[in-house]
């Protein structure tokens, strides 16, 4: 795989600083029953790096003392790690929003049958990727079968109260585009998924959040195979809106990989550029989750390389979607 590292570390990207922390994202490990190619985190069957159970044990404890109001869990798929539930419980009993980052057809394999039962009892906020509602562009994306499996995963939410009004059980599905584009208007397109999802499926969701894709890791890679990255970088630089700075959510976010490290976003892990925090707790010196114990890192300065012009083309994007939403 091409590293793409070399090609976005030197940046005109404007400096940044933390603001108060609100998110606390912990990427439990890298293995995944699926390999897409718009993976940001290289995720699939064949990973074996899992978090340990004194790492966790440390997210739990940096919960109860740190003034986070939402844990949210990734990976891979973050359901495969055994732990996974533990987690749900010990966060949900400490009064935090969970949000369970869900590929949808996890919910299809073994000793997962239960899942989509535990997450509604526990009121676990679903972010689903289905990066788009055409069942070509899915299985072409995700692999054969993926968009059938994923509609019947979200039938079954939704049986279980997922995205219907006055339930409490928030479903948010995410988009990608297929290619090195923006995506497009979320608003609009969020209409279209409902009209469609609704009519030919009889699926409902809470919103569509639309993600834009990141020159690195997997999908990276393929753009430089294709003689497409540069192109690419040019659309995302030249599609930069300065107002988008005072969004993004590294302002109020920060990563956690499978190890502990602190990452200021979850595609700064994938790049191993960690925190830009001024604290060397560590032995190899980088910033550790034993770190936000200390104290807050509000004010901090943020890493920034030319893959943070992503997050700010167009109408910005985030994990949580579209900026400004």
């Amino acid at each position: 795989m091409h590293a793409t590292l070399p090609r976005l570390a030197r940046t005109d990207f404007p400096a940044l600083r933390r603001n108060r922390l609100d998110t606390l994202q912990v990427n439990l490990g890298y293995r995944c029953n699926q390999a897409c190619l718009h993976c940001h985190v290289n995720a699939g069957p064949t990973r074996t790096e899992m978090m340990d159970a004194d790492t966790i044990g440390l997210v739990l404890k940096v919960l109860a003392l740190a003034p986070f109001s939402s844990l949210d869990l990734t990976g891979g798929a973050p359901e495969l790690h055994p732990q996974f539930r533990d987690l749900v419980r010990a966060a949900r009993a400490l009064g935090l929003r969970v949000i369970d980052r869900c590929n949808l057809t996890i919910l299809h394999e073994p000793f997962q049958q239960d899942l989509a039962r535990f997450l509604a009892q526990h009121e676990v906020e679903v972010v689903a990727s289905l990066p788009c509602h055409s069942v070509d562009n899915v299985d072409r994306q995700r692999g054969a079968g993926v968009f059938a499996a994923s509609i019947l995963a979200l039938q079954q939410l939704n049986a279980l109260g997922y995205g219907r009004p006055g339930s409490g059980l928030v479903l948010k599905l995410v988009y990608n585009p297929q290619g090195p584009s923006l995506p497009p208007d979320q608003a609009r397109l969020e209409a279209d998924y409902q009209q469609v999802l609704r009519e030919q499926h009889q699926v409902e969701f809470n919103q569509l959040l639309v993600i834009t894709n990141m020159p690195i890791q997997r999908f990276g890679s393929t753009l430089i195979s294709r003689g497409q990255f540069e192109t690419y970088m040019d659309l995302l630089r030249g599609s930069f809106l300065r107002d988008n700075l005072d969004h993004v959510m590294c302002r109020s976010l920060i990563s956690v990989d499978w190890k502990g490290y602190l990452y200021d976003c979850d595609f700064n892990q994938q790049l191993g550029l960690a925190a830009g925090l001024e604290v060397l707790s560590a032995d190899d010196g980088a910033p550790h989750l034993r770190d936000l114990l200390d104290g807050g890192v509000e004010g901090a300065p943020i890493r920034v390389a030319d893959h943070c012009y992503g997050c700010t083309a167009g109408q910005g994007s985030s994990c949580g979607g579209a900026l400004g939403t």
